[in-house]
């Protein structure tokens, strides 16, 4: 888990710079760059929706992902974590949430998160997620200017995530074929969608009860790939 723990210590060095610069910026300028974040992210969103490989599995994916997030209240149970996280590190943040939900998706739903740590897993070296832990260390400049300390606490999730499916490639080979990786990659991308319109204020979308969308896209997704084999 090499890779994954270097991508984590570039985030939380990008993220501290970052708020070291947002102390010094006027407030329109912060405002400025939360706009445009919200408009890189809304765009980032839509381009991987477009690369999906199977549109149902996208669409079942998040309808099956609203329910279970609804009713395991997993929205609610993120704000209270987030809410004891910034109590226990005094933090005053106002986006604490939003700025460790939109990094998650940022940094961990992408061909790049997924064969990185698939090729860890393999043995075949952490190349690829040291080379995404160099981008991600300078986005989350950005990220934490406009959204706060809760970039730097994003590392958290990514680390269980990246290593998780380091350790399935390792116990279980190649496990994530293209197709499955392709329909991830364009769920998140529709839940990155999402954030881009909230961080530019013109809806408000419960992302965080989303969340297991990412999960199902893995499990419909090689559902999908079997049934299409068996066919």
């Amino acid at each position: 888990m090499i890779g994954t723990l270097v991508n984590a210590t570039t985030i939380i060095i990008g993220g501290s710079i970052g708020i070291a610069f947002k102390k010094r910026l006027p407030q329109k300028t912060i405002d400025l760059v939360f706009q445009g974040l919200g408009l890189v992210t809304l765009c980032i969103g839509i381009s991987m929706f477009l690369d999906n490989s199977s549109l149902i599995v996208v669409v079942l994916s998040v309808l099956a992902g609203c329910v279970t997030g609804m009713t395991l209240r997993v929205g609610e149970r993120i704000d209270k974590a987030s809410a004891r996280l910034k109590r226990r590190f005094s933090s005053n943040s106002e986006n604490f949430t939003e700025g460790l939900i939109t990094a998650f998706l940022l940094y961990c739903i992408g061909a790049m998160t997924i064969m990185g740590s698939i090729n860890e897993g393999l043995g075949k070296g952490p190349e690829i997620l040291i080379t995404k832990a160099i981008i991600d260390g300078f986005a989350a400049v950005g990220l934490a200017s406009a959204l706060g300390v809760g970039v730097l606490f994003s590392s958290i999730p990514l680390i269980l995530f990246q290593g998780s499916i380091t350790l399935l490639a390792f116990v279980f080979g190649d496990l994530f074929n293209e197709a499955i990786i392709n329909d991830l990659s364009a769920t998140g991308g529709v839940l990155l969608a999402g954030i881009g319109f909230n961080l530019l204020r013109l809806l408000k979308i419960e992302v965080s009860n989303m969340l297991p969308a990412i999960l199902y896209a893995i499990l419909f997704s090689y559902i999908n790939t079997l049934l299409t084999a068996a066919v």
